[in-house]
């Protein structure tokens, strides 16, 4: 399950940064066309811009998810672990407090 949420960010990560390049790429075609004329090649490159936002917005929202699909099943393992070792959990939990309340009194 990790390998595949792991596998699933890294592939939304790439799409997204692909489509931002797009994005970018399409913003300054945008603005080329502009600045010559406001013919049929800005009509173009405004609407393959709007379709590159169209797709970076579906792909965040995929990553994002991804992303909290992640960070759920990180938090039911941790409970999974609790209630299967509770005092190994208690202990940790001790020494982390321990640990914490030492360095913050060095200060």
């Amino acid at each position: 399950m990790k390998d595949t949420t792991s596998r699933d960010l890294h592939e939304s990560q790439a799409r997204l940064a692909k489509d931002l390049k797009t994005i970018v790429r399409d913003a300054e075609e945008l603005l080329s066309h502009a600045v010559k004329e406001a013919g049929q090649g800005y009509s173009e490159a405004r609407s393959r811009l709007e379709d590159s936002l169209n797709s970076a917005k579906a792909e965040l929202a995929s990553a994002e998810q991804a992303v909290i699909d992640g960070v759920y099943e990180a938090g039911r393992a941790a409970d999974r672990y609790v209630h299967r070792h509770p005092w190994e959990s208690i202990g940790v939990g001790a020494a982390v407090g321990l640990l914490v309340g030492l360095l913050i009194g060095r200060r």
